[in-house]
């Protein structure tokens, strides 16, 4: 293991250039990386390197709004479903290899092919062709995705999708370098081996310690990027990531410690960046699995007594907004739905959980005995200690907490199911109300509950099709309320971003997707 100060010497070392010192970013960025392959990277860490590494057709400017990207512009048809875009000229990868449009139609195919595995398949699903392929029913070449000629691609939607470009600046739509796929397969997403069209490549990975960018000379728009590199570190413990920064040692924090949020915001002023964020804490149920996965009248009954105004006023310190909803308040034209008893007071809500309890079977004499997983984290495991606590309190359950390191809680809740009720998250994609409500269909990737409803399926699949964003909304609107109907995750609070940036950082912006790409981001002196 190696210091952050050795690492930055050896940067320095690497990317002095005429006797001037390199400009390095230093970033706390949470759990370590499970994967830098953007068609396979999942979690918010390692998206937060994939969009320094790899560049869509489009991105995310600092206002929200999709602006181009590797492609200069875009045209699309009256009809409302075939995209064109053109490519930069002269756009090569982080080797120096001319980078075409057959290498995005690559991309977007491994996505949709489910040998790949990729956990956001479904985020193509508006391509014409795409469901049938994630199904396993057509080959991946039946995607509706052609190369014209090497700098002019063409995109056909099954329906006009009206976010559809968004979906285009998240990483698993980047192209990718056949070569290097050819010849590693899915071991190309190393050091030695990744070749990448970011405005950053990949210098070294050490595991659990830190996973270092230098900058790339063969991206497009190289001179106006303004860092020589960037050093993330991972961390399961956010007080040594705090001990780090209040050392020097970082320019920007994943967040804070929440029990310390009043003296942070004292010590450091306008250096705490708290703003709203499209972000849901919630704790999946496994719905495959007895007795909450057959018994909705359980899993209301432990929805509606977690106390979430305490949890965000007393854990969270307020730096959060209680959840009764799945899609969070403030996305693009939608009104955010909420469960039928969000403003009923406590000892009602007490009260009707007790007899749905009972009703189920439980009682003191017979209590509910239920795991209650969480990745490493003081602020999960405070949350779930209380929450175990409120179960314990006014129903009697006795829930046996599990604390596990990221990438075993994700193998556990994601690929062997072995869990009853788990920490999660989700982070939007994209200003819409489908980038979570998509979550919860039945096919979708990243459903860890293994909920299963054909009505719910049918209500999103009716929304795709429809032109009118009222009836649309509408559509999405009543998929939540069945969604809460059923309870296949209780939601628990809405995130805000929390970071804290160092003096030397520059050209930092808050936004509601809390999306930063390094390359436009400096650092300056203090």
């Amino acid at each position: 293991m190696r210091g952050v100060a050795a690492i930055v010497v050896a940067l320095i070392a690497l990317l002095v250039s005429g006797g001037a010192a390199a400009a390095i970013l230093r970033i706390g960025n949470g759990p370590e990386v499970e994967s830098l392959d953007p068609q396979r990277a999942s979690s918010v860490s390692a998206l937060n390197v994939a969009r320094d590494l790899y560049e869509g057709l489009t991105r995310i400017a600092d206002d929200g709004h999709i602006v181009p990207a590797a492609a200069r512009g875009w045209q699309l048809s009256a009809d409302g479903r075939r995209y064109t875009f053109d490519l930069r000229d002269n756009l090569r990868w982080s080797n120096g290899d001319a980078l075409t449009a057959d290498d995005f139609v690559a991309g977007l195919r491994r996505v949709v092919d489910p040998r790949t595995g990729a956990p956001y398949a479904q985020l193509l699903s508006p391509i014409a062709n795409a469901p049938a392929i994630v199904a396993a029913r057509a080959p991946p070449e039946m995607l509706a995705v052609w190369a014209l000629s090497p700098t002019r691609l063409q995109i056909l939607l099954r329906e006009p999708t009206p976010y559809f470009l968004s979906l285009l600046a998240h990483p698993a739509a980047s192209p990718i370098h056949r070569p290097s796929l050819a010849q590693y397969g899915r071991e190309f997403a190393r050091p030695g081996r990744l070749v990448s069209n970011g405005a950053f490549r990949l210098d070294q990975w050490i595991v659990q310690s830190q996973l270092s960018l230098v900058r790339n000379p063969h991206y497009w728009d190289d001179a106006r990027t303004r860092l020589d590199g960037v050093v993330y570190l991972p961390f399961d413990d956010v007080a040594s990531e705090l001990k780090r920064f209040r050392a020097g040692e970082l320019d920007v924090t994943s967040e804070i410690p929440l029990v310390q949020a009043p003296q942070l915001r004292e010590r450091y002023g306008a250096q705490l960046h708290v703003a709203t964020y499209l972000g849901s804490y919630f704790y999946g149920i496994n719905m495959t699995r007895p007795p909450l996965g057959e018994s909705r009248a359980l899993r209301r009954a432990l929805a509606m007594v977690i106390d979430r105004e305490l949890i965000v006023g007393k854990v969270m310190n307020g730096l959060a907004q209680p959840a009764y909803g799945w899609v969070p308040p403030g996305v693009a034209g939608y009104q955010a739905q909420r469960v039928d008893w969000a403003e009923w007071p406590m000892p009602r809500r007490i009260a009707e959980a007790r007899r749905l309890y009972a009703a189920a079977g439980y009682s003191a004499q017979n209590p509910l005995q239920v795991e209650l997983r969480y990745n490493t984290h003081d602020d999960h495991k405070r949350i779930a200690t209380v929450v175990a606590a409120m179960w314990k309190q006014t129903l009697g359950v006795h829930a046996t907490l599990i604390n596990e390191e990221n990438k075993v809680f994700l193998a556990k809740r994601r690929l062997r199911r072995e869990t009853e009720i788990f920490r999660a998250a989700w982070m939007g994609d994209y200003d819409d109300a489908s980038t979570y409500l998509d979550v919860l269909a039945s096919d979708n990737g990243r459903n860890d509950m293994g909920w299963r409803d054909a009505r719910y399926d049918a209500l999103l699949a009716d929304a795709a099709r429809q032109t009118d964003p009222a009836r649309r909304a509408a559509l999405l609107e009543e998929a939540e309320r069945r969604a809460l109907d059923a309870m296949p995750a209780i939601p628990i609070y809405w995130y805000v971003s929390k970071h804290l940036l160092g003096p030397r950082v520059r050209g930092w912006r808050d936004n509601l997707l809390d999306v930063h790409y390094s390359k436009d981001l400096s650092v300056g002196s203090e």
